[in-house]
């Protein structure tokens, strides 16, 4: 450990739901979020909320689409993922337990941690699917978790894609509907 490192404190979640403002927490480290997204990210969002929950009541899944909650992953880690899908009735606080899916919608200022430091967050959390969706670009990066194997298998989506969520749920995601 360096000396640097030595000094760096190493807040837990009780101090994290002490903080004011929009914050995660990394291993300790606290890092601090955006102001709250354009209307864009928002939009999308709401559409991508809308097509998961019209698919889960269409193959009737025990499974609750839930946006901007905030996941407890250890003591001294916090995550707010911009959506999340719980197998089961939801949380009656935060999200404890891992979410089958956890989706993130890019901007300017969370493209680097939503592409590269949260997905492989999620995929070492056991998270089975995981969507990166850029506003900008219109794409949709889906990481499903390989029932043979313990990692992931990566896909663009083109038109539309299936995810397995739950024990026996396969719902579809339109990319047409999300950029409308």
């Amino acid at each position: 450990m360096s000396a640097a490192q030595k000094y760096v404190p190493h807040y837990t979640v009780a101090d994290y739901q002490t903080w004011e403002g929009d914050w995660e927490l990394w291993a300790g480290v606290p890092v601090s979020m955006s102001p709250s997204p354009f209307g864009r990210h928002q939009t999308i969002l709401t559409r991508l909320a809308y097509q998961l929950t019209s698919e889960i009541e269409r193959v009737c899944c025990d499974a609750e689409v839930i946006v901007e909650l905030d996941w407890i992953i250890s003591h001294d880690t916090v995550v707010g993922p911009d959506l999340v899908v719980v197998c089961g009735p939801p949380p009656h606080k935060h999200l404890e337990a891992t979410p089958t899916m956890a989706a993130e919608i890019l901007s300017d200022s969370s493209s680097r941690r939503d592409s590269i430091h949260k997905r492989d967050l999620y995929e070492e959390q056991g998270v089975d699917v995981y969507l990166i969706i850029d506003p900008d670009q219109q794409t949709i990066e889906a990481y499903q978790r390989n029932r043979s194997s313990t990692g992931w298998c990566a896909e663009s989506v083109e038109s539309s894609i299936e995810l397995r969520l739950c024990e026996h749920c396969v719902v579809t995601i339109d990319k047409s509907k999300l950029f409308r």
